[in-house]
């Protein structure tokens, strides 16, 4: 069972390393073993607000979604709480080893990386306290690399404003997997930092304003992947 330990979240601390999601987990990518769709979300700097827009429109039968929001531990839990209050899907701060349901929204906790898993057969949550990522914990390139490894086409991913470059690599790696991803635009941003860099990586599909990504999800997910 995991433990938070003290003072343990970490996003952007002035001399940590800016290590690669290797450090985490290794890019295997291979077919998926569990089956169904799952919305992978990245977001940093202006993501509290952005993700109330993206998250609003989905109904109880949504697809999982998992949600790396740059942010400290002693805020993560409150966060999910405010958006669950005002959602139709269940949201809520992610747990080591639970299976992923429909209709609920996972936000990783500030202490940990949120990495899709297979657990037993379903998609599920794997958390890791590993070094961090970019200089984060929880790090968006973490979850999207675990979802590049083991979802494949059945993965929608979804990269949000925020500073810096998180996120752009798996977003590839993902894409390269057969994922559909998408981009919030530069004029509906708070920063444009992380779609930016995403979209010059190569790994997105789609760039959106804020507004029309939730519906476009959806559409998508109503489209067999290529």
């Amino acid at each position: 069972m995991m433990t938070r330990p003290a003072g343990s979240a970490i996003n952007s601390p002035i001399g940590v390393p800016s290590l690669s999601a290797d450090v985490i987990l290794p890019l295997k990518p291979r077919p998926p073993v569990c089956t169904g769709p799952v919305i992978v979300v990245g977001a940093s700097t202006g993501g509290t607000e952005a993700l109330k827009t993206f998250l609003l429109p989905f109904a109880k039968d949504a697809p999982p979604i998992l949600i790396a929001q740059h942010m400290p531990e002693s805020f993560t839990h409150s966060f999910a709480a405010r958006l669950d209050a005002i959602c139709t899907v269940k949201v809520k701060e992610a747990e080591q080893g639970e299976r992923l349901l429909p209709g609920h929204a996972y936000i990783a906790p500030g202490h940990s990386h949120l990495l899709l898993a297979n657990i037993g057969g379903h998609w599920g949550c794997e958390l890791s306290q590993g070094q961090p990522v970019n200089r984060h914990r929880p790090s968006v390139d973490v979850l999207f690399r675990s979802a590049a490894n083991l979802g494949g086409r059945q993965i929608v991913g979804v990269i949000l404003t925020g500073m810096g470059r998180d996120g752009a690599q798996g977003m590839l790696e993902m894409k390269q997997s057969g994922a559909r991803n998408l981009a919030q635009d530069e004029a509906s941003c708070v920063v444009f930092g992380m779609p930016k860099e995403a979209i010059i990586s190569g790994g997105v599909d789609e760039v959106l304003p804020l507004k029309d990504i939730a519906a476009r999800v959806l559409a998508l997910l109503r489209t067999p992947p290529r």
